[in-house]
């Protein structure tokens, strides 16, 4: 049986030409926006009707139901993540109607994880509300910076008191889980004013941050301006004394680094995250949004319009369609697991893959132990702190 067929601008996917496994992640990706930020280069549209909202809710409950039908893979999520986009951007009616979709049709008895991305210039008590009583446990808020230089050289249209505000009545309606992202290396940015935005996200007591270094990303507004000199980009050693000062303040806040860019409390990782990083089978819908099934990679049409089209047509709206060769997944393997502080079970691996990780990988791993980079000890190969700092390019070398 095809994989896949070729047709005028999309591929068609065939789910039961895909290995018949667990899918226990699901993605939904809502591309909508009020604004376009500066620095991202994730798919998101400007100015939508309410009309194609709904039409949007339809479509994904749509797309769902042709992986349902074809009974070809187990989708028995343990975790959802809403992303985007900006999720709260759909009006209410439609987020409700789309949850309650969900539910109509996945077995939820495993779900331990139901994750929502709001803006903090948009939420409100009601739609928390409304999220809380339909299930969602857990909240992400992209705060970036409370300097308010720093959002506007990002394009963020919030107020640094719009994030407190907006955890207020995430707690108030009964969320626990609550996550903030933090940016670093934002041009204009010192290590003074990033001392700042910790320590002001830091008081607010949550039990998860998340803190990227800026990334210039082709194509987005911010990396013209950084190529046409309007912009000056912060210098490396600066940056990496960001890095370093944000996992130092959040280690002594009590919130381990659990992964390169993510810190919390005990218990409190974000276990949809966890199922990328270790490799585990997961599903996206929505256009853009990338799945993994068991060594198959793919994701869908990154474009509104197309992706509309062939979820009408009645296919999956897929391209990039790649079976990863056993060489392949072991690499990956390594390339996400070196990210978590725990770094790569020995054990998991050769469970896995059914031959040890240095049969596998040997020279590598001497070579990268020679230099400083990674610790192969019993039980894990980890980065060093040494290692921290360049992990990508570690990562590139398990994926020669």
């Amino acid at each position: 049986m095809s994989l896949y067929t070729p047709t005028t601008d999309r591929v068609a996917l065939d789910p039961r030409a895909l290995p018949r496994v667990e899918l226990t992640a699901l993605y939904v990706h809502i591309p909508f926006c009020f604004h376009k930020c500066h620095y991202c280069d994730f798919y998101s549209i400007t100015r939508q009707t309410p009309e194609r909202m709904a039409r949007y809710v339809d479509l994904v409950l749509r797309e769902l139901d042709q992986w349902l039908e074809s009974a070809a893979q187990i989708i028995r999520p343990r975790t959802i993540f809403f992303g985007g986009g900006t999720p709260s951007l759909l009006p209410i009616d439609e987020m409700s109607r789309l949850i309650s979709g969900l539910r109509e049709r996945l077995d939820l008895s495993k779900l331990d994880e139901f994750t929502i991305e709001v803006n903090p210039a948009t939420t409100s008590l009601g739609y928390l509300q409304m999220l809380r009583a339909a299930g969602v446990d857990r909240i992400s808020m992209g705060a970036q910076s409370f300097d308010p230089a720093e959002l506007k050289m990002l394009e963020r249209h919030h107020d640094p008191d719009d994030v407190e505000r907006s955890v207020a009545l995430a707690r108030e309606v009964g969320f626990t889980r609550i996550n903030v992202d933090l940016i670093y290396a934002i041009p204009g940015q010192t290590l003074d004013s990033w001392r700042r935005s910790l320590d002001r996200a830091l008081a607010m007591n949550l039990p998860h941050y998340s803190a990227y270094n800026l990334t210039y990303e082709p194509n987005t507004p911010m990396a013209v301006k950084q190529r046409l000199g309007r912009i000056a980009t912060i210098e490396e050693e600066i940056e990496l004394q960001m890095l370093a000062l944000a996992r130092e303040t959040m280690l002594a806040a009590g919130r381990s680094p659990y992964e390169i860019s993510n810190y919390a409390l005990p218990g409190e990782a974000c276990r949809h995250n966890l199922a990328y990083w270790t490799g585990e089978s997961y599903l996206g819908i929505g256009p853009s949004a990338a799945s993994h099934v068991d060594g198959v990679r793919f994701k869908n049409r990154p474009h509104l319009g197309e992706w509309e089209r062939a979820v009408d047509a009645g296919e999956l709206p897929a391209i990039d369609v790649e079976r990863l060769t056993p060489r392949q997944r072991e690499g990956e393997f390594l390339m996400l697991g070196l990210r978590l502080a725990s770094g790569v079970e020995k054990a998991a691996f050769e469970a896995k893959f059914g031959r040890p990780i240095r049969e596998a990988f040997g020279t590598t791993i001497d070579e990268l132990t020679r230099l400083g980079l990674v610790e192969c000890g019993p039980d894990s190969l980890q980065l060093t702190p040494a290692g921290l700092p360049v992990a990508d390019a570690i990562a590139a070398e398990f994926l020669r």
